[in-house]
């Protein structure tokens, strides 16, 4: 993080917001409704995240969004830190941080450690540098989406025709 610490094993300023975002994201969890009314207003605290977000970043944070829709739409969106997440199940899978929020030179797309990107080899990235990411770079993010958070069997209902 770009803010300076005031003691050896102090947090900086940034560091200590996000940790007051996160708990007041927590509180405001704990206290919503289930089901559809929660995911409606999660939906609404990331969208309203996004907007408040310097242009540059929003920019990056809305084409991030549409990506993760088309790619994982089973995903819910939900605050994670303060920023946008994508969760499953609850738990998030994936991230954007706003760099210029933040004070660092690039924005972030990472993953939890919940993403189902391992590699046989024992080595593979969990967070990307976005600047201005081309066409080819929105593909890779889609691909990574779709590894990390492959779809859920869907359960069969038996009250309808077009199921096996």
């Amino acid at each position: 993080m770009a803010a300076t610490k005031t003691g050896a094993n102090s947090l900086s300023a940034q560091e200590r917001r996000a940790v007051k975002e996160r708990a007041a994201e927590l509180r405001a969890e704990a206290t919503r409704e289930k089901g559809r009314a929660r995911a409606a207003a999660e939906l609404a605290d990331v969208l309203a995240k996004i907007a408040s977000m310097p242009e540059a970043d929003r920019t990056l944070a809305e084409q991030l969004h549409r990506v993760v829709a088309e790619a994982a739409p089973h995903l819910s969106p939900k605050l994670y830190y303060g920023q946008p997440g994508y969760a499953h199940s609850g738990k998030v899978l994936c991230f954007f941080r706003s760099g210029i929020m933040d004070g660092e030179r690039y924005s972030t797309f990472g993953f939890s450690a919940l993403a189902q990107l391992d590699d046989a080899g024992g080595l593979w990235p969990t967070a990307y540098a976005l600047i201005d990411p081309d066409e080819a770079a929105w593909a890779t993010i889609a691909e990574l989406i779709r590894r990390a958070a492959p779809e859920p069997p869907r359960t069969p209902d038996p009250t309808r025709e077009d199921t096996p």
